[in-house]
């Protein structure tokens, strides 16, 4: 009779299938599993093996890559909720830093000779200076924050030079220009809640010379018209309290006049609800909206090329003309350099050769 146990390499035919007995053939299947099963393991032992020696390297590697990253997400957050940073800023903290990464990947490659050798990059790759700037500027402050935790023996970003960035003189309209700006007609219903907002905003940026985002970050409990007083949230939530006018004033009691017209009935969550300014969806308007409504208002009176930062420039260049100091115009605009507010000196300087010119004989 023949074998009828399946072959095997390891099978001894002559031992097992000589003479089949019921013994020899339980044997030999019992042989037959023993060495496939240890086989198999064989086979699993060796992949796990090599499946464990990849994801060591893989770990190993991870763990150079993920130093610096692991230490930016840290300093991300210590920034934020600690430094007080706003989100924009950290935000820009994280860009910054994560084109660092390729350069060094751990602390003991976060050098000097490194910190110039990523910026030489980035200006090879024809980045501007302002940009150049804000990268030393935000791997200063990493800097400064590692060593304190003592991830560095030292600050090394401390010496790390900042490129010189060319001011550009920001754009002014004249007094009059401004007050038509602030005063024109933008929407088809001028009895609408949406003229009423549109107005309110426009001489409130004006009036305080506040960006475009503080604007919009403003409750109704922010605005104290009876004072003629706005509680402002600037960079790095800071607060500053800044004056208006009358003008502004009697705005702003229009448009809170109005205002329930335009809130929605369920609004996206409790800030909307106490947002001073809405929008067309009856939730906190975005930056978005201001900027058109400001554009709109450009074009109405010809200077279709205004921002609205050209307001806050107005606003504090006329300031500055008409006799305020400059570190006056520096808490109400909310620099926290007064070297950012003495460009509008500047400003005010060569209106005044300008006037110079055309009213002086001997010019």
């Amino acid at each position: 009779m023949p074998c009828r146990v399946p072959p095997h390499p390891s099978c001894d035919a002559a031992l097992y299938c000589r003479e089949e007995t019921p013994l020899t053939v339980f044997i030999a299947a019992v042989n037959f599993v023993y060495e496939t099963l240890v086989h198999t393991a064989l086979v699993h032992t060796a992949r796990n093996v090599v499946t464990e020696s990849r994801r060591t390297r893989q770990a190993a590697v991870a763990e150079h890559i993920t130093q610096i990253e692991a230490a930016i997400d840290d300093f991300a957050d210590h920034a934020l909720l600690v430094k007080g940073r706003s989100p924009a800023t950290v935000k820009g903290y994280r860009s910054d830093l994560r084109t660092l990464v390729p350069f060094a990947t751990t602390f003991a490659e976060f050098t000097l000779p490194t910190l110039r050798a990523w910026l030489a990059d980035a200006h090879r790759s024809g980045l501007s200076r302002s940009t150049m700037a804000r990268r030393t500027s935000s791997a200063r402050a990493f800097s400064t924050w590692a060593y304190e935790r003592g991830h560095l023996d030292s600050d090394v970003a401390a010496r790390l030079a900042t490129p010189q960035v060319n001011r550009h003189l920001p754009d002014v309209v004249t007094p009059a220009r401004a007050g038509q700006l602030v005063e024109a007609d933008i929407n088809a219903d001028a009895a609408s809640p949406e003229a009423a907002r549109d107005r309110a905003m426009l001489e409130l940026l004006y009036a305080t010379g506040m960006r475009v985002a503080e604007l919009t970050a403003l409750d109704i409990a922010d605005i104290d018209t009876s004072k003629h007083l706005a509680r402002v949230t600037g960079k790095g939530n800071k607060q500053r309290v800044v004056p208006f006018g009358d003008s502004a004033t009697a705005a702003l009691e229009t448009w809170l006049a109005r205002r329930g017209e335009l809130l929605s009935p369920d609004p996206g969550s409790t800030a909307d609800a106490h947002a001073l300014f809405l929008g067309s969806r009856g939730g906190r308007i975005d930056q978005r909206q201001v900027r058109r409504v400001v554009e709109r208002a450009a074009q109405r009176t010809g200077d279709s090329d205004l921002s609205p930062h050209a307001l806050r420039h107005s606003a504090a260049t006329h300031m500055l003309e008409g006799g305020a100091d400059l570190r006056v115009v520096q808490e109400l605009l909310g620099h926290s350099s007064l070297q950012t507010t003495q460009i509008y000196t500047h400003v005010s300087a060569q209106r005044l050769k300008s006037v110079y010119d055309q009213a002086h004989p001997r010019a």
